[in-house]
């Protein structure tokens, strides 16, 4: 299956250039560019595309109110956004991320890392940068009452394996890289968070990771 593409950057250089590399990946292919947020969200429904790799800094309509546009819509609920940030202390990523954003990365990601976020994505698991993850940890922490990142349970509940899963996410890994850190199949991997997720009442991994910060779990910057 061939992975849609649409970019949503106010560049165009760089929207030529992740358009070149997005096209010379097998399974996938760029079904649009937009230079606007408001673009952004009118091509993504007449070109129906799987995925937007959005800009949170965009004229007319930001990337994070695209997003919001995005997933408010029932007819776009399959797709998914990858919010890219230019520095890794943007402080919009808790915005981006309740917005209905599926992960983030920042801009400087080497090509393959963004070809396999990409995948990830759309492969409807979420993805958290780990270079601006304890900047939202840290964000969250300072705000007690920020409403739609925060799970409902903690970690005491949660088996050794489980908490070695729940750190592992907590630095950004994704399933696959999970499974190759600790001797385990992806499909095992995709499981164990499953469970954690639904032990710890967590919606997706952004909640996981602050539960994991919370806890003492993972300490920032570790």
């Amino acid at each position: 299956m061939t992975i849609r593409v649409l970019l949503a950057d106010d560049q165009t250089l760089v929207r030529a250039a992740f358009a070149m590399l997005v096209d010379s990946a097998p399974d996938m292919e760029v079904v649009g560019q937009a230079g606007t947020g408001r673009s952004a969200v009118d091509l993504a429904r007449s070109e129906r595309a799987d995925l937007v790799v959005m800009d949170i800094r965009m004229p007319d309509l930001d990337g994070i109110e695209a997003t919001r546009l995005l997933a408010a819509d029932e007819d776009l609920a399959g797709v998914k956004v990858l919010m890219l940030t230019t520095y890794d202390t943007d402080e919009h990523v808790v915005d981006a991320l309740r917005a209905g954003a599926s992960g983030f990365l920042v801009k400087d990601t080497r090509p393959a890392e963004l070809l396999e976020a990409i995948r990830t994505v759309a492969a409807g698991e979420s993805l958290l940068s780990p270079g601006p993850t304890s900047r939202l940890i840290a964000r969250v922490l300072r705000s007690p009452d920020t409403p739609g990142l925060r799970a409902t349970g903690g970690p005491e509940g949660l088996s050794d394996r489980e908490r070695q899963v729940l750190a592992l996410v907590a630095r950004g890994l994704n399933n696959t890289e999970i499974a190759e850190t600790l001797g385990l199949s992806p499909l095992t991997a995709k499981t164990h968070v499953s469970r954690i997720m639904g032990k710890l009442g967590a919606r997706d991994r952004a909640q996981l990771v602050i539960v994991a910060y919370e806890s003492g779990l993972v300490a920032p910057g570790v």
